[in-house]
């Protein structure tokens, strides 16, 4: 059953990877051009292609990825010292660390707060939903 609003049929490569917790749209995209990338067995390169996950068999170096259908929603508050991302290159406490990322891959903040304030903080897998709340007209 899909949320209200939300349609996962035909979606871009790169969105589906993302949501299936493989990389980044951005990593999803080097990943693609480096031919690492198959749909129903053929090596897909090309930016903007489009899968149908409930149809196509999609794989990342020979292993397979999948989506969730239902996207999940997660309050966390937030203690102070985390700062809020998913990764941090500079290996700082992030708050990947306080919610079930990996059993939610795609899962992100909506918004963000200061690493020393704390609060009330929104994660989501529904890429729409974070959209419409944070955009400015919103």
């Amino acid at each position: 059953m899909l949320d209200e609003g939300e349609r996962i049929v035909p979606m871009r490569l790169q969105r589906f990877l993302a949501r299936a917790g493989v990389a980044s749209r951005r990593g999803s995209e080097r990943l693609m051009t480096s031919g690492r990338v198959r749909v129903n067995g053929v090596v897909v390169s090309e930016l903007g292609s489009k899968v149908d996950p409930s149809v196509d068999v999609v794989t990342v170096d020979g292993r397979p990825c999948s989506i969730t259908e239902r996207s999940r929603y997660i309050m966390l508050y937030k203690p102070q010292g985390y700062i809020t991302t998913m990764s941090d290159p500079q290996g700082r406490p992030t708050v990947a660390e306080l919610v079930p990322s990996r059993e939610f891959p795609g899962l992100f903040p909506v918004g963000r707060l200061d690493t020393d304030t704390t609060g009330l903080l929104l994660f989501t897998t529904n890429g729409n939903l974070g959209q419409e709340l944070l955009h400015p007209s919103r």
